[in-house]
């Protein structure tokens, strides 16, 4: 039996010459990466460390060594979110994009059989996002971009943003909402529940934001997978439909929320096999992308281990989930017959 093309859509990079956007600018909300040895760094925030990272988040060739380890045949590859930097400047947001969007796409370009890049825009400035994004996808050869869970406190339906999601769905670029600047973030700082609990709760706000808002009604083409199985969202979709159902005051859709939910896209980074089955049960398995979040503490090691771990999953379905499904929504359907 041939082998299942394995895609890991959900992995982060970093330049190793990441611009000192801090000494720049004289801001150290800005951050800044460290090297601590040849194998290692630091992100430092306001003179504080932020995050230890090493080498596999910054060199593609030793990331290709633990691909071949772990029989990944590609990795799709976007920023580290705490570089989107959306309170800053709007000009300072945009160099910072444009050099992460540059080495994302150069990292592609030297590896194509290996590496499928996604970029980043300055969110806080409407025209200066879709400039980048065009040049993104159309001039760097980008499929994809990461944006952030909410945009300096507003949710991602919030008047303001919608000519970007507009001109996304015109330029048919597919989207990757992962969780940042979470909500409720002054009661996260124990346990690394920012992590645990904060994140799944604000991936779940955002998708519940595009939801009920409308937004697919009026952009039924529009592209969209979140980061970390949806988060929450999968456990409490009945709860909105509820909502829906007895505050008809409040219905901006024509549909119930559940019906939209499954016109979007969800990793499969859930850990948990029954919790995977319970999303392909809820939302089907071309909605499921498998991702791991290389290179970080947290990932699925080896990619699509859960999937490979499911009873009573077909043949075809873990095709889908494993490899298929992420060349599609990234519009690369000429590879998923590799």
């Amino acid at each position: 039996m041939k082998r299942k093309l394995r895609v890991d859509f959900h992995t982060h990079i970093i330049s190793e010459d990441f611009p000192d956007l801090a000494a720049k600018y004289e801001d150290d909300r800005f951050p800044t990466l460290q090297k601590t040895c040849s194998c290692g760094a630091e992100i430092r925030i306001q003179g504080k460390m932020f995050r230890k990272i090493t080498d596999q988040t910054w060199d593609p060739e030793k990331r290709i060594e633990d691909m071949d380890k772990e029989g990944v045949d590609i990795q799709v590859l976007s920023p580290i979110p705490v570089t989107l930097s959306y309170w800053s400047d709007s000009q300072a947001a945009l160099e910072l994009s444009q050099s992460q969007n540059d080495f994302i796409a150069s990292v592609s370009k030297k590896y194509p059989d290996r590496f499928i890049g996604m970029g980043t825009v300055p969110l806080q400035d409407m025209k200066l996002a879709v400039d980048e994004m065009e040049r993104a996808v159309k001039a760097l050869g980008l499929r994809g971009i990461q944006i952030g869970s909410n945009v300096n406190g507003l949710n991602l339906d919030d008047d303001s943003l919608y000519p970007f999601f507009e001109a996304a769905a015109e330029m048919n670029v597919p989207l990757f909402v992962h969780p940042w600047a979470t909500l409720g973030k002054e009661r996260l700082q124990r346990f690394n529940t920012m992590y645990t609990v904060g994140m799944p709760s604000e991936t779940a706000l955002a998708a519940g934001s595009i939801i009920m808002s409308g937004l697919l009604d009026k952009l039924p083409n529009l592209k969209v997978c979140f980061a970390h199985g949806g988060g929450s969202l999968p456990y409490i979709l009945p709860r909105m439909d509820q909502g829906w159902e007895v505050w008809p005051e409040t219905r901006n859709t024509v549909q119930p929320p559940s019906s939209y939910a499954k016109k979007l896209y969800y990793d499969s980074l859930v850990y948990d096999p029954d919790n995977l089955k319970f999303m392909i049960d809820r939302f089907g398995a071309k909605q499921i992308i498998a991702g791991s979040d290389y290179p970080f503490l947290l990932r699925e090691k080896p990619v699509g281990k859960v999937i490979d771990n499911l009873v009573g999953i077909s043949e075809e379905d873990a095709k889908l989930m494993l490899g298929q499904n992420a060349l599609e929504f990234l519009g690369l359907n000429e590879l998923v017959k590799i």
